[in-house]
């Protein structure tokens, strides 16, 4: 298995000599505002460039949007990617969006798993932030509230468990409870928004993650770029110093990951 960090919580995953891209986001830097309803919305982002060229980031064989949110999937990506690429979604609501642009390989993730070149991929619940605060948040500003995870399993491969955008709750506590997975991708740089509710994970969450999946390798993404974080790399691993962490792992964008 292999993760390349590219940046915010777009990766790129090689499972079971598969490629997937997960939430592409890939406008240049600075080229959209900041959002009204968060933290920092002066700040344009992304903040930082893409660390290669976008049709590198495009050359794999499936993709998987977690959730239909303009800081995971923008029209850069709608413009240069494959409409005939395998492009996996959530829900109904996400299959009708991306079909609306063209693509035309579409499938629904279920809770149940789907196969997919002899790798099960599994839709994972969470929450996008306190779901009785932020789900009428973000209804009443018209942009949905619910997201994915994912869980990966193969038998040739460790099971990876994407958690998505979600805070610590009972639902991510639940699939390393019910999944034991041996690598966990979190999204962590606690985007916040201006009631001051976070929509991601920050540290003590990220400390919840550790504590319950301590045989795991955890994996800090979706970092540094938006305009509303909170939490910086820098800041993680001043923790993970601290604390003496060996299971974290904080990928600055463009690295890739061997596990």
């Amino acid at each position: 298995m292999k993760i390349t960090q590219v940046r915010n919580a777009t990766i790129i995953v090689e499972y079971n000599e598969i490629k997937f891209l997960i939430d592409p986001w890939l406008g240049p830097k600075n080229y959209m505002e900041g959002f009204e309803s968060a933290l920092n919305s002066q700040i344009r982002q992304p903040r930082v460039e893409l660390p290669f060229e976008i049709e590198k980031i495009v050359d794999v064989d499936a993709v998987i949007l977690t959730h239909f949110h303009p800081d995971h999937f923008d029209e850069y990506a709608v413009n240069v990617l494959n409409k005939d690429i395998k492009f996996f979604v959530q829900s109904q609501n996400d299959f009708e969006i991306i079909k609306s642009y063209g693509f035309k390989n579409l499938e629904i993730i279920t809770e149940q798993g789907i196969d997919y070149k002899n790798i099960k991929l599994c839709k994972t619940n969470c929450q996008h932030g306190k779901r009785e605060i932020l789900k009428p948040l973000c209804e009443s500003i018209g942009m949905p509230y619910d997201a994915m995870g994912v869980i990966f399993m193969s038998e040739k491969e460790k099971t990876l468990y994407i958690a998505g955008d979600t805070i610590w709750c009972s639902e991510v506590s639940e699939v390393i409870e019910n999944f034991n997975p041996e690598i966990i991708v979190i999204n962590a740089c606690a985007a916040t928004v201006l009631n001051g509710e976070r929509l991601i994970m920050n540290i003590d969450d990220v400390k919840e993650v550790l504590q319950n999946a301590p045989n795991a390798t955890i994996i800090a993404s979706h970092m540094d770029t938006v305009s509303h974080l909170t939490v910086t790399r820098a800041d993680l691993e001043k923790f993970k110093t601290e604390n003496k962490v060996k299971n974290l792992l904080i990928p600055n964008d463009g690295v890739i990951l061997n596990l």
